[in-house]
């Protein structure tokens, strides 16, 4: 999905983290999301997947003036989303000072700028990516700003989460700026709302920005559609 990369200025409670020198990438570009799933007491599933969201967009918002930022936007909006322990989340928090941090409940996630895929950080190579998975709990109480899965595909909680971060950073860039504003100033709350295949269907015709078809690498067949966000 090409797009074009706007500008946002970040919050003012989020000071922007100073632009460090970075070479001229040479292959793709990918944004490293790292979500806390903790053994003993891990966040409801949901939760986690809105957290992920949330963080990918808190690392543009944070720090818009990043130089990979424009070159990925233009490729294919890559996401990994790496699961972490209690303690090793705590390492990695610690080690890359230029995490954003989200939290939603008892969910937390570090949103990262983009990096180039074939020569990540060891320390963030090293985190799994399939295979993550949180427990069901309760659905999200609703938001003005929602993001809207397709529980029709079965996705695993990792796949969700990339999804539903393409959909919020899609609604960032290509968005109603006043709703973007509005959102920002109320505190960035997000909730994810589970659509059956005709729920879907229906509710991508008015959706707020653009409907994330996935690009079928991993688990799903390609072109599935896969998440929108809805507002209002």
């Amino acid at each position: 999905m090409e797009s074009t990369l706007n500008e946002p200025s970040p919050r003012p409670e989020a000071p922007e983290i100073p632009v460090e020198e970075f070479p001229e990438p040479t292959g793709e570009l990918v944004q490293p999301i790292i979500l806390l799933v903790d053994r003993e007491e891990p966040c409801p599933e949901d939760e986690g997947i809105a957290v992920a969201a949330l963080a990918s967009v808190s690392a543009l918002l944070a720090n818009p003036r990043h130089p990979y930022w424009r070159p990925w936007a233009q490729g294919a909006f890559a996401k990994s989303v790496r699961r972490a322990d209690a303690k090793m989340f705590a390492k990695v928090a610690g080690e890359f000072p230029g995490h954003v941090m989200a939290e939603i409940g008892t969910a937390r996630a570090m949103g990262f700028a983009p990096m180039q895929a074939d020569s990540l950080p060891k320390r963030l190579a090293k985190l799994q990516v399939s295979g993550t998975t949180l427990p069901p709990g309760r659905p999200m109480e609703a938001t003005t700003v929602r993001i809207a899965l397709n529980d029709s595909l079965g996705m695993s909680t990792g796949k969700a989460a990339a999804q539903a971060a393409h959909a919020l950073f899609a609604w960032v860039l290509e968005g109603k700026p006043e709703e973007l504003d509005a959102w920002r100033a109320a505190g960035c709350l997000l909730s994810i709302e589970r659509l059956d295949a005709k729920a879907f269907r229906k509710g991508a015709r008015s959706a707020h920005g653009p409907v994330i078809h996935d690009a079928g690498r991993t688990e799903i067949t390609p072109g599935s559609a896969t998440a929108f966000v809805s507002v209002g």
